[in-house]
C-alpha cells in the first residue's frame, strides 16, 4: 500500500518569525507538512495555519487531565489551540528530563483517548549501537510505550531518531536507517498485525537536511522525516518539502 509522506519540523525551544514561506512552499504538494512550535505560540500558529497546508502539533503533553503538575500541559489544554498531533518520547525528553518508557506509554494512551495523532519517538545512544544492542533497545521502547493500546491505531506515527545523530551533523546512512525502520515495522506487526504495520508511518529524524533527504526517502520503509535545525530555516525546510514531493509518484 502507499503511505503518505510526512515532513515534520520540531522547533524545540526556538521560534521562526515568518511561517508564510512554508505555507506557500507546501501549496499543491503531495507531501504532508507539520510543525511543532513551543507551547507559548500554539494559539498564534493555530490562527496563522488555518486553511493552510501546514498542520499543527505540540512538542509534549502530560498524561493527566489536570492536577498538581507544575509546569505541565494536559491534552484538554492542547485541544483549545487546534493541535492535531502530539510529539512524545523525544530523545531530549528521555535523556535530559529522564522520562521513562512507562510515562511515555501513559502519554500515548492519554493522547489517543483525547483524539490526537501521536508521534512516538524512539532511538538509541551511541554506546547501545556500538554494543549491538540498538535493536533490542528500540524493541523495548516500542513495546512499553504501545502496551495496552488497542484503539486509534491509525493515529500512531513512529519517529526513529538515533540519539547519536541528532544535532551532530552525523545522520545515519540510508542503509542503517532503513534497517532500523524495517525492524520497527516488524515489531509493530508482531504487536498489532501486518495490516496495521503496513499502514503505520515511520519517520527518520537525526540531522536531516536538504542534502540527505532524497536518499533517505528512497528507502522503502522511510515515510518522511522529523526535522530539527533545518526546519528553523525556511529556505532549507522548503527545499526538503520540495525534494520529498518530487519523490512521490
Amino acid at each position: 500500500m502507499t503511505r503518505r509522506t510526512l515532513i515534520a519540523g520540531n522547533w524545540k525551544m526556538n521560534l521562526i518569525d515568518n511561517i508564510e514561506p512554508v505555507k506557500k512552499g507546501c501549496l499543491k504538494k503531495k507531501v504532508d507538512v507539520l510543525v511543532f512550535p513551543p507551547f507559548t505560540h500554539l494559539n498564534t500558529f493555530n490562527e496563522l495555519l488555518k486553511e493552510s497546508c501546514v498542520m499543527l502539533g505540540a512538542q509534549n503533553m502530560h498524561f493527566a487531565e489536570k492536577g498538581a503538575y507544575t509546569g505541565e500541559i494536559s491534552a484538554k489544554f492542547l485541544m483549545q489551540f487546534g493541535v492535531e498531533y502530539v510529539l512524545v518520547g523525544h530523545s531530549e525528553r528521555r535523556h535530559i528530563f529522564f522520562e521513562q518508557d512507562d510515562i511515555i506509554g501513559k502519554k500515548m494512551s492519554s493522547g489517543l483517548a483525547n483524539g490526537f495523532k501521536m508521534m512516538l519517538c524512539v532511538g538509541e545512544v551511541l554506546e547501545e549501537r556500538s554494543k549491538n544492542k540498538h535493536k533490542a533497545v528500540i524493541e523495548n521502547q516500542l513495546k512499553i510505550a504501545l502496551a495496552g493500546i488497542e484503539n486509534n491505531l491509525k493515529n500512531i506515527i513512529i519517529a526513529y531518531e538515533p540519539v547519536w545523530a541528532i544535532g551532530t551533523g552525523n545522520s545515519a546512512t540510508p542503509y542503517d536507517a532503513e534497517d532500523m525502520h524495517q525492524h520497527i515495522r516488524t515489531i509493530i506487526a508482531e504487536i498489532f498485525g501486518r495490516n496495521i504495520s503496513n499502514e503505520t508511518l515511520i519517520l527518520y529524524g537525526g540531522s536531516v537536511n536538504e542534502s540527505n533527504i532524497i536518499e533517505l526517502l528512497r528507502q522503502d520503509d522511510i515515510d518522511g522525516a522529523l526535522i530539527g535545525g533545518a526546519s528553523l530555516k525556511n529556505e532549507s525546510f522548503i527545499k526538503i518539502i520540495e525534494s520529498a514531493d518530487k519523490m512521490i509518484i
